[in-house]
């Protein structure tokens, strides 16, 4: 019984210090939102002190570092940006190259779009009948006499392709194996001699050799005899060029262009091939030719968005209208990405076209900040100073602002650290962060200096066009019909006992929204469809989420009108039977000689068609009438002194590295084979497995081996390389509101941005797969800046119906839509607008970075203005508890603790004196 009663007087002295705890915590939350607001409110006053100051440092700052665009440089290297700098891949490909160099072997180690080195590709296509048939082999050969003769005159020198090519052993041009296939059936049909079967994938050449031909010869169709073709309608040739030295490199790149230049004049002379050539720098040259395409309608773009700002902050009252303040919203943005533009040069970046999607990420964050601070200067009385307006503004506004800013900070921040493992994102980040940091500022000081001029005219009742004062109505009266009509204003003292906001409501979108909208989304009927809608919404989203794919393909990074995107819609379209080439590479020295090895060896590469030295010798040993399993000497000697020396198996030099062992017997320390896997269409997805795979079977096998195919460097562990940095950022922002909580006037506020914040995010990622959009880095920070983007817009709504203390709930969200409902949906149609020429844009990057943020604008604004509004009617936080508690505190009368002690127990009683 004494235990009992000891547990009963702690467990209410627990409650009674937890009631204590909650109370002190709401305290220091009130004190610490009064502070912050306190501050802001003295940083306006001395704002509006001087103006002139705060208008003119922000654009002398902008154009001294404007200046800096001489040291304006592209960044070349694809590879750089796009490339995961950390995976096995490149680990893998410094040790090939170390064993085998990659760059006099890239011949055999086919790749499509990453083949290291310069080099010049054609894919010729016959429109009608096969490309093996006689006339189309004739100008097959034509073509490729054409190119070997290309000159390239340099200092003095005409260089041809017999200058620069790479060469074999026997010091002659590397040439692809079709070439010489080609050739062998113009000799036959001139010599009436029967044209020796080709066949597919892997043919016999005149020498005795076996060739892979899978990448040279395309939309085959089988015929007369096992794999024998009957026709092809495509085919590929390549030319590899040495870069040895400076001037090579100079001498091939021009080399390239004049490659081109002369596939396009033989394309007009001969119509009836088809010829999409590509270049070591054609991808570098239409990735940032994106770039150049967008000038236009980004200026278009910048100036719709103008247009579209000043009719949004314009209004019949020629007084009380502010367009040169929506134009300055727009300056203010422009002036800050010339700022970070300016260091960003001095800093000595380089740019790539992806940077293109920062002037729309300042943009978003620049408007929500300009359109509150102009309906919060609406929301001031209008007797009141100049200066205290403006300080009423900062105090009301620039708190949430701050809020959003840091977040954006944060999650930038976050994504331009070292822990980003594509460089393009990381680069993107960093300088998003800089951009909206001096997008804060400025908005800061220039765009509320210029309010104070604003403000000013308007007290002075001059108009804001011209600055004329407008008459009294008395005297306006007098005048003619065209001149009250440009003169009309509304002065005070016609209607003093009119609400704060009487004059403003001739504001088209503020009378909307008081009149229509507030009552139509807050009525009983409306809200069960609104929240059928969001179900709707929800299952489309998870549909699309379950069909997430990454988008590791390069072409969806590049202009499309180019000839990248020519030569994969034909490479896809001919050439997708067949994998690139895999290099098998055994780095050590193993039993070659040992039965069970070579089972091993045999089973691991089963399934694929092979390249192989060692199948090669076995089956040279099978046909001398020898035993595989021989000693290790006998091994390795007839592999030296009779296999390698035959005509039709010299080439296989090249697979084995040798080494002297003390003994003075020779021992095979790393060789390599070559394999190529079966594939359909999706042939990125199932090279992605089949790296995985093998990895895999690297690590549990006996034989030490690697794989290894340029490819290999974009595809490895570009999943999570890609969603890290998005992952890292969602993580960020959640814990920055968790702990920004005592911040907030109301726990609940954090609470409903993080649910807003997730339903975004989420949807985003699902709309955005039914619109065929992968994942690759340009959607992933589009994903990034969608979560500060719904921060931005849900913030000061929640805020406002989170600190109402009265009425009821509706009424507040209807005044929490007036007050902030006006500048969001503001926001959303000029940054709708704004986004609408993008979509005219002849290019893959911009089409993605269209999609996202269009969805990003249209769901954030379907939550903001639907999905908000009506959850907030019946879901906490609660305004009749709030009344109660008010209410109950006004009756009550001081309150005390008595505590009474008698004979069998101990309570604690509350008696009310």
């Amino acid at each position: 019984m004494l235990v009992t009663r000891r547990w009963e007087r702690l467990a209410t002295r627990t409650l009674f210090l937890a009631l204590a705890l909650l109370l002190h915590s709401r305290m220091l939350r009130q004190v610490l939102h009064e502070g912050l607001r306190t501050s802001f409110h003295k940083l306006g006053h001395f704002v509006a002190n001087h103006p002139v100051f705060f208008a003119s440092a922000p654009v002398l700052i902008s154009i001294l570092l404007g200046a800096s665009f001489s040291r304006y440089r592209i960044e070349e290297n694809v590879e750089y940006l796009l490339a995961p700098k950390h995976s096995l891949a490149k680990i893998e490909g410094n040790l090939v190259d170390s064993l085998f160099p990659v760059n006099r072997s890239k011949h055999t180690l086919y790749s499509d779009l990453q083949t290291p080195g310069r080099y010049g590709r054609v894919i010729v296509t016959s429109r009608r009948g096969s490309v093996l048939d006689p006339h189309h082999v004739n100008t097959v050969l034509k073509l490729h006499n054409t190119i070997t003769q290309i000159q390239v005159p340099m200092l003095g020198f005409n260089y041809t392709f017999a200058h620069l090519c790479l060469l074999d052993d026997s010091k002659s041009c590397i040439v692809d194996d079709i070439l010489r296939v080609l050739e062998e059936m113009r000799l036959a049909r001139a010599s009436n001699r029967s044209i020796p079967t080709l066949y597919y994938p892997i043919t016999r050449l005149k020498d005795g050799r076996e060739a892979y031909i899978g990448h040279q010869l395309g939309g085959v169709q089988a015929g007369g005899g096992l794999n024998g073709v009957r026709s092809a309608r495509a085919l590929q040739l390549t030319y590899y060029l040495q870069v040895a030295s400076p001037l090579n490199e100079v001498v091939a790149a021009r080399w390239e262009l004049l490659f081109c230049r002369e596939l396009d004049n033989f394309g007009k002379a001969h119509p009836e091939l088809g010829l999409y050539p590509f270049t070591s720098s054609s991808l570098q040259r239409d990735f940032q030719r994106t770039s150049r395409v967008s000038e236009r309608p980004l200026l278009f773009s910048l100036a719709v968005c103008l247009s579209l700002a000043m009719l949004c902050c314009s209004m019949r009252d020629c007084v009380r209208t502010k367009p040169w303040l929506g134009l300055l919203a727009l300056v203010t943005v422009s002036l800050a990405t010339l700022t970070s533009a300016g260091i960003f040069n001095l800093t000595g970046g380089k740019y790539n076209s992806t940077y293109l999607g920062i002037p729309f990420v300042m943009l978003g964050h620049g408007l929500f900040g300009t359109f509150e601070m102009l309906s919060s200067w609406r929301r001031t009385r209008e007797d009141q100073h100049v200066k205290e307006r403006v300080a009423a503004v900062f105090s009301d506004c620039m708190l949430p602002f701050t809020a959003s800013t840091a977040l954006h900070v944060v999650t930038f921040g976050i994504g331009a650290s070292p822990f980003t493992n594509i460089e393009a994102v990381r680069l993107f980040c960093r300088n998003a962060c800089i951009s909206v940091l001096f997008n804060y500022l400025y908005i800061l000081t220039f765009y509320g200096s210029n309010l104070v001029f604003a403000g000013y005219l308007e007290n002075n009742y001059r108009h804001s066009l011209f600055c004329r004062r407008v008459p009294k109505p008395e005297l306006l009266q007098q005048k003619p019909a065209w001149y009250r009509l440009l003169m009309y204003t509304h002065y005070n003292e016609e209607a003093p006992d009119a609400g704060p906001l009487h004059a403003y409501e001739s504001h088209l979108l503020l009378a909307f929204m008081k009149r229509y909208y507030c009552d139509w989304i807050t009525n009983t009927y409306v809200k069960p469809f609104v929240v059928l809608f969001y179900l709707v919404y929800v299952s489309f989203a998870l549909m699309g989420y379950l069909q997430v794919s990454e988008g590791s393909d390069l072409s969806n990074v590049v202009a499309t009108e180019t000839s990248t995107i020519a030569y994969t819609r034909a490479q896809q379209r001919y050439f997708s039977s067949y994998s690139p080439v895999i290099g098998f590479y055994i780095y050590e020295s193993i039993e070659y000689w040992n039965t069970s090895v070579q089972e091993d060896l045999l089973e691991y590469t089963k399934g694929f068609e092979r390249i192989s030295w060692f199948e090669s010798y076995l089956n040279y040993l099978h046909g001398l009438n020898i035993t595989t399993s021989l000693s290790r000497s006998n091994f390795t000697e007839r592999l030296r002194s009779g296999f390698l020396l035959q005509p039709h198996y010299v080439h296989f030099s090249d697979d084995i590295i040798f080494a002297k062992r003390v003994d003075g017997e020779f021992d095979v320390v790393a060789s390599r084979m070559f394999l190529v896997a079966k594939t359909t269409e999706n042939k990125r997805e199932e090279m992605s497995i089949l790296l995985d795979t093998l990895r895999k079977l690297s690590l549990t096998s006996r034989v030490k081996f690697i794989i290894f195919n340029p490819s290999f460097v974009y595809m490895d562990r570009y999943a999570s390389s890609v969603g890290a940095p998005l992952k890292n950022s969602c993580i960020a922002a959640l814990f920055l509101l968790f702990f920004s909580t005592f911040l907030a006037a109301d726990p609940l506020v954090n609470a409903w941005l993080t649910v807003t914040v997730t339903s975004v995010e989420f949807g985003l990622v699902g709309f955005m797969t039914l619109w065929q959009v992968e994942l690759d880095c340009v959607s992933v920070l589009c994903l990034i800046y969608g979560v500060n983007y719904a921060i931005d817009s849900s913030a000061p709504l929640v805020s406002a119906f989170a600190l109402g203390r009265e009425s009821t709930r509706t009424r507040w969200v209807k005044l929490a839509l007036e007050r902030h409902g006006v500048p969001a949906l503001q926001s959303y149609l000029c940054y709708g607008a704004a986004l609408l020429p993008l979509a005219a844009v002849p290019s893959n990057l911009t089409r993605t970075l269209f999609r996202c943020l269009f969805l990003t604008a249209i769901i954030t604004a379907f939550h903001c203005l639907a999905i908000l509004p009506v959850l907030l009617t019946f879901l906490p936080p609660s305004k009749k508890k709030r009344r109660e508690r008010k209410n109950a505190a006004e009756n009550s009368e001081e309150i005390e603790c008595v505590e009474m002690v008698d004979s069998t127990r101990v309570v604690d009683q509350i008696t009310t004196v």
